[in-house]
């Protein structure tokens, strides 16, 4: 997500919470979006100067904020842009998850293992039901869940059921997931996203994954 997506999607969460409750504080709406309060203090007073939000103090130095007429148009436009990228998304990741089961299927993979607990991850399964491919599991060392799309979650690639190839499904960390792999998994049995982005160059071979 570079800066702009960022800034885009705080401003959206700040003008959905306050929308759903006008006495919100500043803590709340700093653990809602999952950011320091001074960032959330900052995003909110930007909302304010934009016109987005009024604040009406109230007594016991308590304030409730509205949205403003523009605030409901801003907040009805970043929705549309959001589910508008998150259409193209689910659009590209399922063109590639295709491909890529089609190429497990030449090659006799069946048993296909994940690599992230995501909805890239949710996809493929969905995806994976229109080709002849068993998912094992999902692989993640950094999820505490025990299953995951009614399978099992490891967090110990040893401890995986028997796989013919990993795919990689993890969003933010896929390229450290990716260089894991390679260190004990064949680069050929190793399936990749195009819309992943990963370095597939290693220092002693530079063949990108299928």
């Amino acid at each position: 997500m570079n800066n702009k997506e960022r800034e885009d999607s705080l401003t959206l969460g700040i003008l959905e919470t306050i929308d759903q409750q006008d006495n919100v504080t500043q803590r709340h709406l700093a653990d809602h979006l999952g950011v320091a309060l001074g960032l959330a203090n900052a995003y909110l007073k930007r909302c304010v100067r934009k016109g987005l939000i009024k604040i009406h103090q109230v007594p016991a130095n308590r304030y409730l904020y509205y949205l403003t007429p523009k605030g409901f148009a801003e907040k009805s436009r970043l929705t549309a842009r959001y589910l508008s990228a998150s259409f193209d998304f689910y659009r590209r990741a399922g063109d590639s998850l295709r491909q890529i089961y089609q190429e497990c299927e030449k090659q006799h993979i069946r048993r296909i293992l994940f690599c992230g607990v995501s909805e890239l991850a949710e996809i493929a399964s969905i995806r994976a039901l229109e080709h002849n491919i068993t998912i094992v599991g999902t692989w993640d060392p950094d999820s505490a869940k025990k299953s995951f799309l009614h399978r099992p979650v490891w967090r110990a690639l040893t401890e995986a059921d028997q796989f013919d190839a990993c795919l990689i499904t993890s969003l933010e960390r896929a390229q450290e997931y990716y260089d894991q792999l390679i260190e004990t998994v064949d680069k050929e049995k190793i399936y990749v996203s195009s819309i992943l982005g990963i370095n597939h160059s290693t220092e002693n071979n530079d063949t990108p994954s299928p």
